[in-house]
């Protein structure tokens, strides 16, 4: 794309980026929430542009007026200044471009949502909840390292160790846009602790991320909910067993997209605090209605996307690893790497970014930038 063209494109941006500063200050917006929380947002989109595009018109005035120097200008001192700041500029347009072109393609609005995410053992019976319970650790060590909180809500401990299923909330910037890229099934290929003749066994675990809902992204009566206390069970204290601190919710919810009716059942028992376990399920409620409600969208933007990176397939296999040769490898990028140890212990960046990178790849290709 030529840099004429570029620039067309970016005429409005100042502009709108200005007018959207304006408007977060206005009362009128503040007190109008979902407004406010879509104008945040565009700002915020707005603001990296917007740095961007300032700094790129900068360049291109740098690379024009050491032109200028170089064509009018007889000391060699002068010369040799504007050259170097000529080349330097010269350098840096390209990246600079790439760059502005991804923030001109359209953010998924979900991308800077937290996100709730559910494992669950698939075939291979024990050995399936033990690797669950692997994908959990991984997880839990990778958001521990990118500053994010990640709170358990509910889970369902396997026989021999792990989770047959175990569904936990993260909280912090821009997680679901990271972690949506490990929706679908994982395959594990090893020797289980439990076999006696060292025979390689292979197992799976689904992995489903979904943004977590906002209050005002779906609409609840929250009258209508019919909320139960019971006692916690499992080991701890007396006051597991004498206190009722977990709750169940049933909510009867209409779907929008079919007009049928369905009871809605979710328990939550994670902590000893009957308040924060309310809050938890009321969480859960908002993201399934939103997920339930969402799917139609969701469909479309999996049927116009080419790639396979992050179309949220819950049954497509996206990764295996193997044991034996130490190897992890993602089949949508046909990425193979073989630091499964560390990978095992939440070192997923790398995996991450190459399947970001791919699928912005497959964005500009698209949008013809």
């Amino acid at each position: 794309m030529s840099e004429n063209s570029l620039l067309s494109r970016l005429d409005g941006i100042e502009a709108r980026f200005e007018e959207v500063s304006t408007l977060i200050t206005d009362p009128a917006v503040i007190s109008d929430m979902k407004r406010y929380v879509r104008l945040t947002k565009e700002y915020k989109e707005l603001e990296k542009l917007t740095n961007a595009t300032r700094c790129y018109r900068n360049l291109l005035d740098n690379i024009n007026e050491a032109r200028e120097v170089l064509d009018s200008e007889s000391d060699e001192e002068m010369r040799s200044l504007a050259k170097e700041e000529l080349d330097d500029a010269t350098a840096r347009i390209p990246q600079l471009e790439e760059e502005i072109k991804l923030l001109l393609i359209p953010a998924d609005p979900e991308d800077g949502k937290n996100a709730i995410v559910e494992i669950r053992g698939g075939t291979g019976g024990d050995e399936a909840a033990i690797f669950a319970g692997d994908l959990f650790k991984i997880y839990s060590k990778y958001c521990e390292s990118k500053g994010w909180n990640v709170a358990v809500t509910s889970f369902n401990e396997g026989t021999a160790g792990g989770f047959k299923e175990i569904v936990f909330s993260v909280t912090g910037e821009g997680v679901y846009g990271i972690l949506k890229y490990e929706s679908g099934v994982h395959r594990v290929q090893r020797v289980p602790a439990t076999e006696t003749q060292g025979r390689v066994h292979t197992s799976a675990a689904t992995v489903a991320v979904l943004p977590e809902a906002e209050e005002f992204d779906v609409e609840i009566n929250e009258g209508e909910i019919k909320w139960d206390t019971f006692r916690s069970g499992g080991a701890g204290g007396q006051n597991v067993n004498k206190v009722e601190s977990g709750v169940r919710l049933r909510y009867m919810w209409k779907n929008p997209n079919t007009g049928e009716t369905e009871e809605i059942l979710i328990e939550c028992t994670e902590t000893r605090d009957q308040p924060k376990n309310k809050e938890r399920a009321l969480s859960r409620l908002r993201t399934f209605i939103y997920d339930k409600e969402h799917q139609k969208y969701l469909d479309d933007i999996a049927s116009r996307r080419k790639t396979m990176v992050s179309t949220g397939d819950r049954s497509a296999k996206i990764r295996t690893y193997n044991y034996p040769q130490g190897r992890i490898t993602d089949h949508r990028i046909n990425y193979t790497i073989y630091n499964l140890a560390a990978f095992m212990d939440g070192d997923i960046q790398d995996c991450i970014d190459h399947l970001i990178i791919a699928e912005n790849a497959e964005k500009l290709k698209e949008s013809e930038l």
